[in-house]
């Protein structure tokens, strides 16, 4: 079985037919390769028979095979109907079965004198053993059975689905008959040695015992072969990746030049962490190279990561070039231009803001200084990547939050010099199985350790009847000079969430706390409106900001010492982590209160739990992987992260290790895999890539 047979529309099994392949189209499934790649839901091991002498009542589900010796409708209640039968094992041995839905259909199949197999759970009633609603098979047909004495597979159903009859017993019907018409045709699609280093099941043996497993041990070697396949083949798409941007060329930045200098010798206030040192040595040997860099700077909240990008555009300077830094919103571009002008200032570096708000004539301006260099850094949103914006020696592009552009805005970056180097952040710290399929192809550094200074905070979950107290915490943190946010899921009420939102609490606060000023700022404001009461707060004018989430990345004010997040049941893990770390960014303790619903899913409360017992972002990732999924923590239409059809990120990170070595070495002895013994690797590895129409979120 080729990879062109794989290609073949399924209209063309035996089976299927146009009208059913219309149906199964609407599933994804559209090839024979599809069809075949499908992976069961579950399995019931109906290889084992009971012997009916043997059954007691219970709930687990047993086959029994035996010959039908009476059938039966029997009338019921307001005309409905009931379809009994009676199977015999051994004489005398005897138990019902017995329909009451499909009773037409089933009666017109089922005769005296067949020999059934049926599977169900037993229960006695009227002193015989009984199943309801058996599934059943006929055992007596010419022809193998796969339906019974054996493990068999159930596979995803739909009503569509089952409507065109397309049943787990039809699905394993049309299987099986193209392996026998075609299995022994389906060659490896892996490296032999590969194979046996790794003691996998052969690939063609494995993709027949997914669906036909002999044995409940070669179900478990299929799905560790299929679920390594499918991990190594992405794996391999990432190397190939990586060598690819390894090849190109870059411009050769050196260190420790005079800007870079005095900013460590007379502007920073305090010494970097370890994590901020390694994340500058692997950046500066990046620059070196003579390569361009693609590196992934990834740290929790409040690691320092706007440091670190601070002195790799000094470095750039240096050398006579440019940088940029680009990110998703206009609070958080602002944030950016005011921290990074206040470091960069007393060094004579002008940096410029381009945002949708920057007016026609500081608009033109800006540019101007842009293209002939005299702006030496350039803050901005998507902006900085539009027409007419001309850098005069762009050499370094950093985008910040970099998960929350497309794939075609961070490469119309790129584009804006010649080869400039990439650094990606993020504040979103990443599950490490997550990470090594999202960023693979990158080279990363991560930072955990937060700059000396920093307090932990204190996490606490309350109910209602406790919101006085948390009042009164708040006037004990503004009588010490600091200040409070309070977060609220919505912006106005709602009728149909019966929530607080920032509107009336805003109001309800201001009537609370009449001596101080409250700030209100959300989504629906203006961004000039915005921008000034975000400055009034970060310059302590308002000792109160009530908020929506518009505040979890991009706001930096050490005076605020305490947090409030209403309806926190609401707000998801990584969000409520990013929330929270808007405070502890100063040389005081701080405290995070969430405020929840006294009813609470098991999931909101795992939730809140994780955010009372850890500060640790990375820790936290991993919990909020692990209840949302894989697929939901970014969304894997914008990340990139494929639809695996049978890995799991979660539960396979051995697989996936193992996969990564593997896909890696054979990349680094073979980067354009074109040695004779990868040549059938490389055709499969090319249609995995064009079927799950993979696109890595990365540029260079």
């Amino acid at each position: 079985m080729s990879v062109d047979f794989l290609k073949q529309p399924v209209q063309y099994i035996g089976g299927i037919g146009p009208n059913r392949a219309k149906v199964l189209a609407e599933s994804g499934i559209r090839t024979v390769g599809d069809l075949l790649a499908m992976v069961p839901r579950r399995y019931l091991d109906r290889s084992s028979v009971s012997r009916i002498q043997d059954l007691h009542g219970g709930s687990e589900s047993v086959t029994v095979m035996g010959t039908v010796i009476a059938v039966g409708t029997v009338p019921g209640r307001r005309g409905r109907k009931r379809f009994e039968i009676v199977v015999e094992d051994e004489p005398g041995r005897r138990m019902k079965a017995v329909w009451f839905q499909g009773v037409g259909w089933i009666s017109r199949v089922i005769e005296t004198g067949h020999r059934l197999a049926l599977h169900g759970k037993p229960v006695r009633y009227g002193g015989m053993m009984s199943f309801s609603h058996p599934d059943f098979d006929r055992v007596d047909e010419q022809g193998p059975s796969i339906d019974t004495g054996r493990i068999i597979a159930l596979y995803p159903g739909t009503a569509t689905l089952q409507k065109a009859g397309l049943t787990s017993r039809a699905f394993r019907k049309v299987i099986y008959e193209l392996f026998k018409e075609h299995g022994r045709k389906l060659g490896e699609n892996l490296p032999a040695d590969l194979v046996a280093r790794e003691d996998l099941l052969e690939g063609r043996v494995a993709r027949r015992a997914i669906h036909f497993p002999k044995s409940q041990d070669e179900l478990k070697r299929a799905i560790y072969r299929l679920k390594f396949e499918e991990l190594f083949f992405f794996q391999l798409l990432l190397a190939t990746s990586r060598s690819h941007k390894e090849r190109i060329e870059g411009m050769v930045i050196g260190s420790g030049g005079r800007l870079e200098t005095r900013f460590r010798e007379e502007i920073l206030p305090f010494t970097l962490t370890g994590a901020q040192e390694r994340a500058l040595e692997d950046i500066a040997r990046d620059m070196q190279s003579g390569r361009q860099m693609n590196r992934l700077l990834q740290g929790d909240v409040g690691s320092g990561k706007t440091v670190v990008a601070a002195i790799a555009a000094l470095k750039v300077m240096d050398a006579g070039y440019q940088a940029a830094v680009m990110a998703p919103t206009e609070i958080l571009c602002e944030q950016h231009y005011r921290s990074l002008g206040r470091m960069l200032a007393p060094l004579g570096v002008r940096v410029g803001l381009l945002t949708g708000s920057t007016s026609a004539a500081e608009r033109r301006e800006l540019l101007a200084a842009v293209a002939d260099g005299s702006c030496q850094l350039l803050v901005g949103t998507h902006a900085v990547i539009q027409d007419g914006v001309d850098f005069h020696r762009l050499a370094l592009a950093v985008v910040d939050e970099q998960h929350r552009f497309g794939v075609l805005q961070r490469a119309t970056l790129f584009e804006k010099g010649e080869r400039p180097h990439m650094l990606l952040m993020t504040a979103t710290p990443i599950p490490r199985s997550l990470a090594l399929t999202l960023y693979g192809d990158l080279h990363v550094s991560i930072m955990r350790e937060r700059p000396p200074g920093r307090q932990p905070i204190t996490t606490k979950m309350v109910r209602e009847k406790e919101r006085e107290n948390v009042y009164d915490m708040m006037r004990q943190e503004i009588a010490k000079g600091r200040q409070c946010y309070v977060v609220y899921p919505l912006v106005e009420e709602s009728e149909k969430l019966d929530l607080r939102d920032a509107v009336s609490g805003h109001e309800a606060l201001s009537a609370q706390f009449p001596d101080v000023q409250v700030e209100l700022v959300h989504g629906r404001m203006k961004a000039a409106e915005k921008e000034e009461a975000m400055a009034r707060f970060a310059s302590g004018t308002s000792a109160i900001l009530v908020s929506t989430t518009v505040i979890e990345v991009g706001v930096d004010v050490p005076a605020a010492t305490f947090m409030l997040i209403e309806h926190a049941e609401r707000f998801g893990l990584s969000q409520l982590h990013q929330l929270r770390g808007r405070i502890g960014r100063g040389q005081h303790a701080s405290t995070c209160i969430l405020m929840a619903e006294y009813k609470q899913s098991e999931e909101s409360r795992r939730r809140l739990q994780a955010m009372e017992e850890t500060d640790d972002g990375f820790e936290i990732s991993e919990i909020d992987m692990e209840l949302r999924g894989a697929g939901d923590f970014f969304g894997t239409q914008q990340s990139g992260l494929p639809a695996f059809r049978i890995a799991d990120l979660l539960t396979d990170q051995a697989i996936l290790d193992t996969a990564r070595d593997a896909a890696f070495a054979l990349i680094q002895e073979d980067p354009t895999l074109v040695a004779a013994s990868h040549q059938r690797m490389k055709t499969w590895f090319d249609a995995f890539v064009r079927q799950r129409g993979i696109r890595l979120s990365r540029i260079g």
